[in-house]
């Protein structure tokens, strides 16, 4: 006996034959996303089911997971970075401990000893509530690009970063160490896409260890 779920009453007689074509298939292959692209109107929403045949108009299409496996085993990736793997950079590196209170007991504010990415619309917290403190000596707004097919390096804006590699905090702090994805402004390089419309800002990966040089450098991602 096949139970009817209520929610089937309310989306009427054929959602119940698909039921009941599940109850049939049932055990039989991996279950899969699926939507109903035969006829329109009929099934909106996608839902989850079994392999039914192509004769009931259903077109199969492989979960999100299973799709990142396929990209894992084809080597696809999003970008081909300069750098594909970096070492990670410990809180101990990053952070510096800075001791407050009257009697200076208390250890909860921190100090990025890296050099860092702030926004011009950032505005700065009270003092007495900031946990994150960024040194304005320590932030930088531009980058030296190097465009890899034309082998000439360009100064640029930095507009945001992108990733950092070590971790998602250095990310939302925007901390640039070797390895990081930023977002710069081409829009004077007069760039184009597929599409035939400019590019405005592009991806690139930072090359040297900013702290050190007192520099950004970075290679655009074409």
């Amino acid at each position: 006996m096949i139970s009817i779920q209520p929610w089937t009453r309310r989306l009427g007689f054929g959602i119940l034959l698909l039921c009941l074509g599940r109850a049939c298939l049932q055990g039989q292959a991996p279950r899969t996303r699926t939507v109903l692209v035969g006829q329109a109107g009929f099934f909106t929403d996608y839902y989850w089911s079994d392999n039914y045949p192509a004769a009931y108009g259903i077109y199969q299409r492989p979960t999100l997971l299973n799709r990142f496996q396929l990209d894992a085993q084809l080597g696809r990736s999003k970008w081909d970075v300069p750098i594909p793997k970096v070492k990670p950079v410990a809180d101990d590196e990053m952070f510096k401990v800075l001791k407050t209170g009257a009697k200076r007991n208390k250890s909860w504010k921190r100090m990025v000893t890296k050099c860092t990415f702030v926004g011009d619309a950032y505005t700065r917290k009270a003092p007495k509530y900031e946990r994150f403190i960024r040194p304005t000596g320590l932030r930088m707004k531009k980058a030296n690009v190097t465009h890899p097919e034309l082998q000439t390096t360009f100064q640029l804006d930095i507009l945001s970063v992108k990733k950092n590699p070590s971790s998602q905090i250095y990310t939302n702090l925007g901390v640039l160490t070797k390895g990081t994805v930023i977002e710069v402004n081409v829009s004077e390089l007069g760039l184009v896409t597929t599409s035939g419309k400019v590019a405005w800002a592009k991806f690139a990966q930072v090359t040297n260890n900013p702290e050190l040089d007192g520099c950004v450098n970075a290679v655009l991602l074409v």
